[in-house]
């Protein structure tokens, strides 16, 4: 059992208590939750103090590529097809055993961050098993490549492979998905049939949609820089005449809970689509801003009733995974900033039963900061303490035992 008392504890569902506690039991979950006066001390229970600081909900990071770790600083191209060609040339340069350390260590720099939950996409498996491994939360989505009509086959043969070896590492608290990757590395065959496969054997879904400018030009006008590049290798390309959203919603891949990966190339008739079938939306601002993507409807996601969470996406795109930083990019500051890093992230993944919020029932997954977090997040925010279903895994600083 462990027992937390901070000087401020924010539960987001409820309002923030002076000098409050968290007590968790023995499987995990979170008994109690009030001011410290009213929070049990049970005999034998490990008891931490963090006079000035705030005890809050875990962070949930909606979009990671962990998998990526080591690749952060190497890919200085400016131009985003560019940039994606060069991601490719890296990974493909990379043995499989460096995937397995930068998982691994990319989740212990989410743990660091305070980050409790991360939605994770990646092709190497290295995420999904660092997670099992460390004993870490999250959504993993196995990533699906085929720009080419011709080889669906072989493309889904391969998801077949990863899916029956990943879905033994799955837990309660870490879910195997898919991820048919974009509309110009999957052709229309493929997510069709991945959007089947996906019913069938009932695992979540996501997808990176409407990200940029040319993944607009590719669906529309079968034109571009992805176009190009499909034509050199003999793969035809069609124009569709529909935005991006609106093709993959025609092949099928988008339904309830669906998470739709950045969203920034969208229009009402789009952000309509999206809402009528349930999906839900990872915002990262500070990779649209470096790609220069432009910036997502946040509002009119919102307005629509779209659950929004907030991601980092990868090291190579933003450097660091800040999850304040990219709360303060998308507008957010103090409560507000709280609320869409806990609360709405966790409603984005479907996960706000379990986590999000200090409540008792719920996992004990939370975070202890600086006093200043909300209000004056210093660049790259270190917790105290990390804790995830009840086990202390990321500790700093010096908590007052007792």
């Amino acid at each position: 059992m462990l027992r937390i008392r901070a000087g401020r504890v924010h539960p987001v569902t409820a309002p923030p208590l002076e000098d409050g506690a968290v007590l968790v039991d023995a499987g995990g979950r979170i008994a109690a939750v009030g001011p410290d006066a009213q929070v049990p001390t049970p005999r034998g229970v490990q008891s931490l103090h963090f006079p000035d600081a705030e005890l809050l909900p875990g962070l949930v990071n909606c979009h990671t590529h962990l998998e990526l770790t080591h690749l952060g600083g190497q890919n200085a191209e400016p131009e985003f097809a560019p940039w994606i060609r060069r991601v490719r040339e890296l990974k493909e340069n990379t043995p499989h055993p460096q995937f397995l350390e930068s998982a691994a260590t990319g989740l212990r720099e989410c743990w660091r961050a305070g980050v409790t939950c991360i939605a994770d996409t990646g092709s190497t498996g290295a995420v999904m098993q660092a997670l099992h491994d460390l004993g870490g939360r999250g959504i993993v989505y196995q990533e699906v490549f085929g720009p080419d009509p011709a080889r669906v086959s072989a493309s889904m043969a391969e998801l077949a492979t990863a899916v029956a070896h990943l879905r033994r590492l799955a837990t309660s608290q870490l879910v195997l998905g898919i991820s048919p990757h974009a509309p110009y590395t999957v052709s229309a065959p493929l997510y069709e049939a991945v959007a089947e496969y996906a019913r069938r054997e009932r695992l979540p879904v996501a997808v990176h949609l409407a990200e940029s400018k040319e993944e607009t030009q590719f669906v529309r006008d079968g034109a571009g820089p992805f176009a190009d590049a499909l034509r050199v290798r003999g793969i035809t390309v069609a124009a569709r005449h529909l935005s991006p959203v609106q093709y993959v919603v025609k092949q099928g891949v988008i339904g309830r809970g669906t998470l739709c990966i950045h969203c920034v190339q969208v229009d009402q008739d789009d952000v309509q689509a999206l809402a009528e079938r349930g999906a839900t939306i990872a915002h990262c601002p500070r990779s649209n801003a470096v790609h220069r993507h432009g910036r997502a409807l946040l509002k009119v996601f919102q307005e629509e009733g779209i659950p929004v969470g907030l991601g980092t996406d990868s090291v190579v795109s933003v450097g660091e995974l800040d999850l304040w930083a990219e709360a303060a990019a998308a507008g957010f500051t103090g409560g507000d900033a709280l609320r869409m890093l806990t609360m709405e992230g966790a409603r984005a993944l479907g996960w706000e039963r379990e986590i999000g919020s200090l409540e008792a029932g719920k996992a004990a997954d939370l975070a202890v900061f600086p006093s200043t977090i909300l209000h004056h997040p210093p660049p790259s925010s270190t917790a105290f303490l990390t804790v995830v279903s009840g086990r202390i895994v990321h500790r700093a600083g010096s908590p007052q035992a007792r």
